[in-house]
């Protein structure tokens, strides 16, 4: 008898760092549940968010695009911002749906909150129970989200408790589709600031509450792989572990340069990632080939059986082989993109850094100061090697000119924050 069609779930977790989990090198705050996924599962050790910061990074993931294509690239969706995801991007919800899956999403939206289309049931969910923006934003309401016509409920969140009701809402969802392919992305608000920790979770020999927030998060990650083996889903279902960016002023990078809202260097973008299917993904296994969230989709499509929706430009790659057997990336390069610009771009060996921030200012460092780095040697990107490879400066800025190049027409600059005008972004959601 043919196996199902796998179901699909990611986890993405919100400004949580390279650093802050022990599979990624972290030391403060313990994680034995994410160690066991990694020690049953594989470990993406050079995997990227698709941008440095939340509402462009989540974009990029559910639609395989770069940001800048859906008009969501500059800064994060503020109260006043209007915009939303485009209603003709294919998400990954509407993606599946030819192959039979059910999709629902369960906690941070951040794709947009006002007007008739906001709500990610008009993008391909069947079931939304979450909140529509960062949870240190206002006014905050929990949604139960069932038609793309109506909102069924809002509700005042206990915030301690919020974590653990979107994965509460996330397991009755996979209890009641068990029986065909699913799409779940459980979109933890956590550990963004500020933090919550849950009394069941408090930890007195943990110094700071986000540590005991990442715990939480690690016991959800546990119960979710017992309930999947419970139901006997965990053969069939692939796990995606993740990060929509670095850390913001609390957290952990690790080894890499700067955080959450930095221009070109990895500690805005490289975060964790674990894939976990047993029986599917090599157990055990690091595998430092690069790839982005922005590969998902394509991935998904792959492994369903069905062909990537034609029409838009799909930037991200299919990257089943990694998960399978550790097999090299697709990516000759991942772009990393700062608001609209090309800042940064990374190749299996290097990393050229086009733009850095200082003193509150972009600054180009292509010209005078180029930053060129050979990133298993140097993750940190501490010790510039231009002078020692000319030719490798010379083809990487070739391939920064022809990214601006090619994204140059969809930029739309600072978007319109009504009366906060130009104060409204500050670089932190």
């Amino acid at each position: 008898m043919p196996r199902r069609k796998p179901n699909f779930i990611v986890i993405l977790c919100d400004d949580l760092g390279y650093g802050d989990i022990e599979p990624t090198g972290g030391t403060a705050i313990p994680t034995p549940n994410l160690n066991r996924m990694a020690r049953e599962g594989m470990v993406l050790t050079d995997y990227y968010a698709p941008q440095n910061i939340c509402t462009p990074s989540r974009a990029g993931l559910l639609t395989g695009r770069y940001p800048i294509r859906t008009g969501l690239a500059w800064g994060a969706i503020l109260q006043p911002d209007k915009r939303i995801l485009p209603l003709d991007e294919v998400t990954i919800p509407k993606a599946l749906q030819p192959a039979g899956y059910r999709s629902g999403l369960f906690g941070k939206w951040h794709l947009g909150h006002l007007g008739p289309d906001w709500q990610p049931t008009r993008h391909g969910f069947d079931r939304f129970y979450g909140i529509p923006y960062s949870h240190d934003m206002k006014p905050l309401q929990i949604f139960t989200d069932t038609s793309p016509d109506r909102r069924a409920s809002e509700e005042e969140p206990v915030m301690a408790e919020l974590q653990q009701r979107f994965y509460e809402e996330a397991v009755n969802f996979i209890e009641a589709n068990k029986d065909q392919p699913f799409f779940v992305e459980l979109a933890l608000s956590a550990p963004h600031l500020a933090n919550y920790p849950n009394p069941r979770h408090r930890d007195d020999k943990m110094a700071s509450a986000y540590g005991e927030v990442v715990e939480e998060i690690d016991a959800i990650v546990g119960a979710l792989m017992v309930k999947l083996r419970t139901l006997g889903l965990d053969r069939d279902t692939l796990v995606l572990f993740t990060s929509d960016n670095g850390p913001w002023y609390e957290g952990s990078s690790g080894p890499l340069r700067d955080r959450k809202g930095g221009a070109g260097y990895d500690g805005g973008y490289r975060v964790p990632c674990i894939a976990w299917q047993p029986g599917t993904v090599p157990a055990g296994l690091r595998c430092d080939s690069i790839a982005m969230g922005i590969d998902f989709l394509p991935t998904f499509c792959a492994m369903a059986g069905t062909p990537v929706p034609a029409g838009p430009v799909i930037d991200g790659k299919d990257i089943s082989q990694i998960l399978l057997r550790g097999a090299e990336s697709p990516h000759e390069s991942l772009l990393l993109f700062d608001d609209e610009e090309v800042t940064g771009i990374r190749t299996q060996r290097w990393k050229y850094v086009a733009q850095t921030y200082y003193h509150g200012h972009l600054m180009s460092v292509t010209t005078r100061y180029p930053q060129l780095y050979e990133v298993a040697k140097d993750p940190g990107e501490n010790y510039s090697v231009n002078e020692r490879y000319p030719d490798v400066v010379k083809d990487m800025q070739a391939k920064l000119a022809s990214a601006r190049e090619t994204f140059k027409p969809f930029k739309r600059g600072m978007p319109d924050y009504g009366s906060l005008g130009a104060q409204a972004m500050p670089r932190q959601d």
